[in-house]
C-alpha cells in the first residue's frame, strides 16, 4: 500500500530529527532567544522587502519574544567590513551584526576570513522542508558550498521588464540587444555595474557569450578571464553607443532605472525579482503595459541566504528568525504578490501545496514555466573581476 504524502513528510521529519541531534536542543534555543533583539543587516533599497522584514519582526516578537531591527545597507560589503574590523579589534563576542542577508562574493569573503559562525542550518527544525543534498540550491552559493553556514530564504531570478506597448518585441537573447538598441537608440540601459544589478546584466551576457561557460564555474584566472570575456567586450562595445545617454552615464540602481521606464525615457529595465513588475504596477510605479521577459535560453538565478557572523551577540535569536523564514506559512506569505512575490526556496515534494494554492496572480506576474531554465551564477570571483574590468575600460 502506498504511503500518503503526509505520512512520508512526518517520517522524513522524524528521520531528520534522529540524524540531527541539535534539533533536540531547539527548545533551549527558543528559551535563550526570548527577549533578544536581532540586528538583521539587509539591503534596504526595496520597500517591499523592508516591509516584509518588519512583518517578520512583528511575527517573531509575538510568537517567540524575539524582535528584529533591520540595519538597512546600501551595499552588503558595509556589514562585512564592519565584522572584519571587529575581528581585527579582538571583538570576538557581542558583535554588532546578528544576521546578514548575503550572497556570492560577500559570502566567499566572510567564509575565507573566518567571519561566519559554525554551521547552523541543520539546527533549524524547518530545514526539513529543504533539499539538503550537497549540490542542491540551498547548499551552494555562487558555486561555493555553504557547509550549512547560510540558511536560504528567497529565490531570485534575473528578468527584464519591457513596456509591451512601446516595445512589443524585445530581444530574445543577449546578443540581440545590439541590434535592438541600434534600432531604438537611447531606449535601454543598465544600472552602473558597481551596483549588483548592473553587474548581473554583465554576468548574464557573459554566461551566454563565453566560449566555455563551464569555465565560469571555476575560480577566475588571468588566462580564463581574457579568453572567456573577449566576446563580451566586443558585444558591449557594439551595444554601448546606443544605450541611454550614449552609454556615458548610468542609473545608480534598478529603482532609478524603473522610474525611467515609468517616465517613458526607457523601454526596457531589469530586476532580480520576477514579481517586481506586477508589484510596481499595483503601486502605480509602472504602466499597466509593463511585462516581464527573459532570454530564450533562461536567465541567471540564485538563492538569497542569511548567515550568522562568528561574533553575533544574539545567535539564538538569529536562528529563530532564520527558522521562521523557512516556515511554509512564511514562505507562502512571502510569495503573495501583494506582499513580496518571491518564489519559495522550499522543496515542493516536502510540502503540502495547499499552503500556496490560493495566492493571487497578475498579468505581469510570470510563472516558473514562463521564466524558463535557471542559469547558474559564475563563481563569485568572476563578478569582482568583471566589474573591475568594466570600470577600467569604460570610466576613464
Amino acid at each position: 500500500m502506498r504511503r500518503s504524502k503526509t505520512a512520508m513528510m512526518l517520517a522524513a521529519g522524524a528521520l531528520l530529527a534522529l540524524t540531527t541531534p541539535a534539533l533536540a536542543d531547539w527548545d533551549q534555543t527558543l528559551a535563550d532567544a526570548r527577549g533578544q533583539t536581532v540586528y538583521w543587516n539587509a539591503w534596504g533599497g526595496d520597500q517591499r522587502t523592508n516591509d516584509f522584514i518588519a512583518w517578520v519582526g512583528a511575527q517573531t516578537q509575538d510568537r517567540f519574544g524575539v524582535s528584529v531591527q533591520q540595519v538597512k545597507l546600501a551595499d552588503t560589503a558595509e556589514a562585512v567590513t564592519r565584522i572584519l574590523s571587529e575581528k581585527a579589534a579582538g571583538r570576538n563576542t557581542e558583535g554588532s551584526v546578528d544576521l546578514i542577508w548575503i550572497n556570492g562574493p560577500n559570502f566567499l569573503a566572510m567564509k575565507d576570513q573566518g567571519l561566519l559562525a559554525d554551521p547552523f542550518l541543520s539546527d533549524l527544525p524547518n530545514a526539513q522542508y529543504l533539499d539538503l543534498s550537497p549540490d542542491a540550491p540551498a547548499m551552494v552559493d555562487f558555486t561555493i558550498p555553504t557547509e550549512g553556514r547560510e540558511s536560504p530564504w528567497r529565490l531570485a531570478r534575473f528578468v527584464f521588464i519591457h513596456d509591451s506597448e512601446r516595445a512589443p518585441t524585445p530581444p530574445r537573447d543577449m546578443a540581440g540587444f545590439v541590434a535592438w538598441a541600434a534600432a531604438h537608440p537611447g531606449r535601454m540601459t543598465h544600472p552602473d555595474p558597481s551596483n549588483f544589478m548592473g553587474a548581473t546584466f554583465l554576468k548574464q551576457a557573459l554566461v551566454e557569450l563565453a566560449p566555455d561557460p563551464q569555465a565560469l564555474m571555476q575560480p577566475v584566472t588571468d588566462q580564463a578571464f581574457a579568453r572567456q570575456t573577449a566576446p563580451l567586450w566586443d558585444w558591449y562595445d557594439a551595444l554601448r553607443p546606443n544605450l541611454w545617454r550614449q552609454g556615458q552615464a548610468f542609473p545608480e540602481n534598478e529603482s532609478i532605472q524603473q522610474q525611467l521606464l515609468n517616465d517613458g525615457q526607457l523601454d526596457i529595465a531589469m530586476s532580480f525579482d520576477p514579481a517586481s513588475a506586477a508589484a510596481a504596477i499595483e503601486q502605480g510605479l509602472l504602466p499597466e503595459t509593463a511585462r516581464v521577459f527573459v532570454p530564450d535560453a533562461g536567465s541567471i538565478g540564485n538563492v538569497s541566504f542569511v548567515a550568522i557572523p562568528f561574533n553575533a551577540a544574539h545567535p539564538e535569536g538569529a536562528k529563530v528568525v532564520a527558522n521562521f523564514l523557512l516556515d511554509p506559512q512564511t514562505q507562502a506569505h512571502m510569495q503573495d504578490i501583494t506582499v513580496l512575490g518571491s518564489f519559495s526556496v522550499l522543496d515542493p515534494d516536502r510540502l503540502d501545496q495547499n499552503v500556496f494554492a490560493d495566492l493571487p496572480t497578475a498579468p505581469a506576474l510570470p510563472t516558473l514555466q514562463d521564466l524558463g531554465p535557471t542559469l547558474s551564477e559564475p563563481h563569485a570571483s568572476w563578478m569582482t573581476r568583471l566589474t573591475q574590468e568594466w570600470a577600467a575600460r569604460y570610466t576613464r
